[in-house]
């Protein structure tokens, strides 16, 4: 033997291995922070959508109060109807009120679906790009 210990190992291969250590550690510190950043970006399109379905939410509960309160009024004047005709006249009239609230609604909600889709793609467009 070269006067060598049998079980060193050769600089050449310690050097190596230390690179290709350092190296695997680089990658996974830049996986990780990758990993925070979609994270944090995936919050902050929660965040938005669950504010933009809170106001959704908001609108459609107060459609319905609306309506009921139509229908409590239309109620009432039923009631106090005298005849058929008069029974008629208050249901087509609601009818038609109805109808012309319901489409109002529908496109104010669409309207605020839109609008909510659109910020929430901007935020996520944002976080994205701040990355």
């Amino acid at each position: 033997m070269d006067g060598k210990n049998p079980y060193e190992v050769p600089t050449e291969m310690r050097e190596f291995a230390e690179k290709s250590v350092e190296q695997a550690r680089k990658a996974f510190d830049g996986f990780i922070g990758a990993a925070h950043k979609a994270v944090d970006t995936a919050h902050g399109s929660a965040e938005s959508a669950r504010a933009n379905a809170q106001d959704a939410a908001r609108k459609a509960i107060g459609y319905a109060e609306n309506n009921i309160a139509a229908a409590f009024e239309l109620a009432q004047k039923l009631v106090r109807s005298r005849d058929v005709s008069e029974v008629l006249q208050h249901q087509s009239e609601y009818l038609k009120t109805q109808v012309s609230a319901f489409q109002a609604q529908m496109k104010d909600l669409g309207v605020a679906v839109q609008e909510a889709a659109a910020k929430t793609a901007e935020t996520a467009a944002k976080a994205t790009k701040a990355k």
